[in-house]
This record gives structure tokens, C-alpha cells and sequence, in this order.
């Protein structure tokens, strides 16, 4: 081997690509993975931990002096010892071994709060799974599964932007009974979180209906029918509070909102993503319309979304704001066109 290739190996690029490789070749990574996953032997890995290792290094001081010694109590306690390392490394490789992981579910969640994996463990062993824990970048959670049962649990993880988020690799670990050795697996299910925009902390105005004056919906002093929000008066009626919008104002530090009534009925809103100034960031418009949604869906009022060329028709209902808030997460902009 010449100079070059000497250079060419010890470089810190090559050393880190050995390392994937190895790595690669070890721990066999695997891409997503659809229905119930069952660990079987090929993927449960276990290495001694630091107390495993100062465990064996004992060993060895202890066979030594009972060598030296001639020891022959020294020589019954360090293989004693010695043969109860190696039933806990059984016992920790079968606390493991044979489990089954099922994904669930992820509710939709707002951007800036917490994604929610549900995944569900199946142990059909006649004797418990105790100590299983289960890790990811951003969380760990413990659990033990009782005998031929199954157990629920979630795994939060931080959402940052709008969007479907991929749930992240999930680490199954465990050190049980004695601490001395870890098995663990690798897990990579195929579940994904919608992840909406996050609303608006400032409360614009409703834009104009089209037969309205270009104020935005009207607010009349009439009692018949809704026709908006506004700020929360002294004198006001409680009746005429908005609540389920007072609760997130009190949250954020808002004015409460109360309700505006006219007397004639308000026309069909239509929050058009193209209606904001051209300066305003894209992800503060879909801010500003995922407020305006919550907000119209909480009055039960009738509205439309156009985003570019996608138009949801005016409508109400849980079904209608699912689907305005599901098309705000997803949108992608138009090249030219934000």
C-alpha cells in the first residue's frame, strides 16, 4: 500500500464512511414498514453495558487472585457469578425477543404543539415484558406488557411546520433483569401526522361578503343573525360572548371576542389566500386563514377557501373545517405564484 492509499483511508471522510457501512451491514437499517412488525431474533441486537463490562473485568480480578491464591471458594464465587451474567444475558435478550409492535394512529395537530404517535406492543408470552422502553430523538417512555396483552402508548414529538410528519425512528430498549447487558431494536413505522398551520394570534377582521361594502362582514346591533366578531364591550350580554373563541383569547392574551348580530342574515364569506398584500409571507397568510376558519367555524357561519387555483366551496360543520384546514397544511405554492 503506497502513501496515497494509506492517506486515502485515514481521511475522516473515509472513516465515517466505513462506519455507515459497518453500521449498514450490522444493523441491517430497514425503510418504513406497513401492519404489525414482529422482532424476531435476527433483529434484536445485545452488547454489554459499562456495568456489563465492569462486571467482567471483576470476574477476571477475581479468577486471577483465585488462581494466584489457589483459591477454591475464590474459584465457586467467579463462576457463580460468572454463570449468573450469562442467565441474565438470556433473560434480557427473551424480554425482547418474539415482541409485537403495532402502529396506530396521529391525530391532526396544530403546528408549534406536540404530534401524538399511537403505537400498541403485543406480548403473547405467558410471562411479563418488564423495563421495555421505548426512544426517540425526542422522547423515551418505559412500559411493561403483561402476559398475553397488549398495551397502548404514545410517543410525542415536536412539530415545527405545517405539513404530513413522518413518525420517527422508534429505538425498543431494554436492560432488564440485572443492568449488565442491553438489547434493542430498530423500528421505523409507517405513520404519518397531519400537522396544520399554526393560527394567527391577531384577530383580523372577516373580509368583505360579496355584497358587502369591502369593511368586511357587516355588524349591525340587530338580534337575528350572526354576522361576525368583535371585541368584547363592557355591558355586553354573557349571552353574546363568543366562548369557544374567548377561551383561546384568554390563552393568548387576546381581546375576548363577543358576537355581532344584524338583522338581516350575513352572506357566505370567501378567505381567498390571494386577498393579502403581496409583501406578507405565505406562511402568515395561511396563518391568518387557519384563524379565520376556527373563528367562522366556531359562529357556525358559512365560508368558502380559495387557495390559487383550489376552491373549496362554502360550507359549515365539522366535515367543512376539516377539510379548509387539511387544504391549508397541504397547500404548495405555485412556482412564480405564492
Amino acid at each position: 500500500m503506497d502513501e496515497i492509499d494509506r492517506v486515502a483511508l485515514t481521511a475522516p471522510g473515509a472513516q465515517t464512511g466505513l462506519r455507515r457501512r459497518l453500521s449498514a451491514w450490522i444493523f441491517q437499517p430497514r425503510g418504513r414498514e406497513a401492519g404489525e412488525v414482529f422482532l424476531n431474533q435476527r433483529r434484536v441486537f445485545i452488547f454489554p453495558t459499562r456495568y456489563g463490562f465492569f462486571f467482567a473485568f471483576s470476574l477476571l480480578a477475581f479468577l486471577a487472585a483465585s488462581i494466584n491464591y489457589d483459591l477454591a471458594l475464590g474459584f465457586v464465587l467467579t463462576f457463580f457469578l460468572a454463570s449468573a451474567g450469562l442467565v441474565g444475558m438470556l433473560h434480557t435478550f427473551r424480554n425482547q425477543v418474539h415482541l409485537r409492535l403495532r402502529p396506530h394512529k396521529a391525530d391532526p395537530v396544530f403546528a408549534g404543539s406536540r404530534a401524538a404517535f399511537e403505537i400498541t406492543l403485543n406480548n403473547q408470552r405467558v410471562d411479563e415484558r418488564a423495563a421495555i422502553w421505548l426512544k426517540t430523538r425526542h422522547s423515551a417512555a418505559a412500559v411493561d406488557v403483561p402476559p398475553e396483552s397488549s398495551h397502548a402508548m404514545v410517543l410525542a414529538v415536536p412539530t415545527e411546520r405545517r405539513g404530513w410528519l413522518a413518525a420517527p425512528r422508534i429505538t425498543i430498549d431494554t436492560r432488564y433483569p440485572l443492568g449488565l447487558f442491553r438489547a434493542w431494536s430498530y423500528w421505523q413505522p409507517d405513520l404519518q401526522c397531519l400537522v396544520y398551520p399554526a393560527p394567527a394570534s391577531s384577530r383580523l377582521d372577516f373580509p368583505a361578503a360579496p355584497n358587502g361594502n369591502g369593511e368586511g362582514v357587516p355588524h349591525g346591533a340587530g338580534t337575528d343573525d350572526f354576522v361576525g366578531l368583535r371585541e368584547y364591550r363592557p355591558g355586553d350580554s354573557p349571552r353574546h360572548i363568543a366562548w369557544k373563541a374567548a377561551a383561546r383569547s384568554l390563552a393568548t392574551g387576546a381581546p375576548i371576542p363577543a358576537k355581532a348580530f344584524g338583522g338581516n342574515a350575513a352572506a357566505e364569506i370567501t378567505f381567498d389566500l390571494d386577498d393579502f398584500a403581496a409583501a406578507m409571507e405565505l406562511e402568515a397568510r395561511l396563518s391568518q386563514l387557519t384563524r379565520w376558519v376556527l373563528d367562522a367555524d366556531a359562529m357556525h357561519l358559512v365560508y368558502a377557501l380559495k387557495l390559487g387555483s383550489r376552491i373549496l366551496e362554502p360550507g359549515a360543520g365539522e366535515a367543512h373545517r376539516m377539510a379548509c384546514l387539511k387544504a391549508l397544511a397541504l397547500h404548495q405554492p405555485v412556482p412564480g405564484n405564492p
